[in-house]
């Protein structure tokens, strides 16, 4: 070490311990702090396939009781990679303290939200990414928190379970909270009695099934009663491409303005499920609603200000205003159920769509109503060649 300390002795001597033991560590002191080094698993992120020297920034202090300390935690870590349980997630998000477990909650919490970021999908756009835990973690990661400055005489099991019960049962809320609770329980690896899974309730497909969406001519009713022609081009949109709300002021409108005869458009990565391309269904609304003549709303799309649920809510709040007697997301749903009505593949469909065929098969195909059932025999009566024998 390029500068020597009084504490030098005393790591040699626990050193030569260390290596008697065959423990496969070394204690080094940087300046005011101790770590560990040996061949460690390849760090999260990493190319290597191998095992190599790494350091484990312990951060524990440069004093005997420090030293005393990384001694322990020497064995310990040694034993979890003889076990192949050693984690690194367990140090690299707690380079100035103990591991993770002994943490505090805020601690932890601040933890899972670097994980949370630095372990994305490569492929998610990082305003997705954002959007996502503002959303579905962050304010469920906050109730988590109230609930164990209310309880303190319970364990973090049992503080998760406090919150996900005060939810609303069977609602979207408990949905999520469960999945955001059990996400953060799977990166502490804490093992959950029961699985919150089972705490969802009945919130899914009955409610979905019981969903009223509008009918063709109620849209076009609607649209014609949007006095602003820019908020017009985004209902349109909507309607016409099934896109999300956000997502009309992200796409590549080329096509359409090159008024090209399929005006399929670009949905953008900077969106909640990235680039994919979406046809218009009924193509004919695409002169209906003058989707041609492309004119956004003017309002901040800029992601380093805003995040794309905000410009969601922007369109839901704009259409409330001009009366829209359904939800924006009704016209997506809508869309979705025309396609199954056009008889256009689940795979193009869901893929145009940005989610799972198996979202999309759960979640539209038990919309289809008594009134969609008759269109669509009368629809398939009228192409058939066949007859019915005399």
């Amino acid at each position: 070490m390029a500068d020597s300390h009084p504490l030098d002795p005393h790591i040699a001597q626990v050193n030569r311990r260390l290596k008697a033991a065959r423990l496969g560590l070394l204690i080094e002191r940087r300046g005011q702090k101790l770590s560990l080094r040996g061949a460690l698993p390849p760090r999260p992120g990493s190319h290597c396939l191998r095992p190599y020297q790494q350091r484990i920034p312990l951060g524990a202090p440069a004093t005997k009781a420090g030293l005393k300390q990384t001694e322990q935690d020497a064995k310990v870590i040694a034993a979890q990679l003889i076990q192949k349980t050693f984690d690194w997630r367990h140090y690299l998000q707690n380079p100035g303290g103990a591991p993770l477990a002994q943490k505090d909650l805020s601690e932890k919490i601040q933890a899972f939200k670097h994980d949370f970021f630095t372990q994305r999908d490569p492929t998610a756009h990082p305003a997705s990414v954002k959007t996502t835990w503002e959303k579905a973690y962050a304010p469920y990661l906050r109730m988590l928190s109230s609930t164990a400055e209310k309880h303190t005489r319970l364990n973090l099991s049992e503080i998760i379970y406090a919150t996900v019960q005060s939810t609303r049962s069977n609602s979207r809320s408990r949905q999520v909270c469960c999945t955001a609770l059990a996400a953060f329980a799977d990166f502490l690896d804490l093992d959950l009695p029961t699985d919150l899974k089972t705490l969802w309730g009945t919130y899914g497909n009955r409610q979905m099934q019981a969903r009223e969406l509008p009918s063709d001519e109620q849209i076009i009713a609607a649209y014609d009663k949007i006095p602003n022609a820019n908020w017009r081009f985004v209902y349109g949109m909507m309607a016409t491409y099934g896109l999300r709300n956000h997502e009309v002021f992200f796409c590549n409108y080329t096509e359409l303005i090159n008024r090209q005869s399929e005006a399929v458009i670009e949905v953008q990565e900077t969106t909640k499920t990235g680039r994919h391309e979406v046809w218009p269904f009924y193509p004919e609304w695409v002169e209906r609603f003058n989707l041609q003549d492309v004119s956004l709303p003017q309002i901040s799309t800029d992601l380093n200000h805003t995040t794309l649920q905000r410009i969601g809510q922007q369109v839901t709040t704009q259409f409330r205003r001009y009366g829209v007697p359904f939800s924006p997301y009704d016209l997506r749903h809508a869309w979705a159920v025309r396609t199954i009505l056009f008889g256009l593949p689940d795979t193009v469909a869901a893929r145009m769509m940005g989610h799972s065929v198996a979202i999309h098969n759960r979640t539209y195909h038990r919309w289809i109503t008594h009134r969609d059932q008759a269109q669509a025999v009368q629809t398939a009566l009228s192409r058939s060649q066949m007859t019915a024998p005399d």
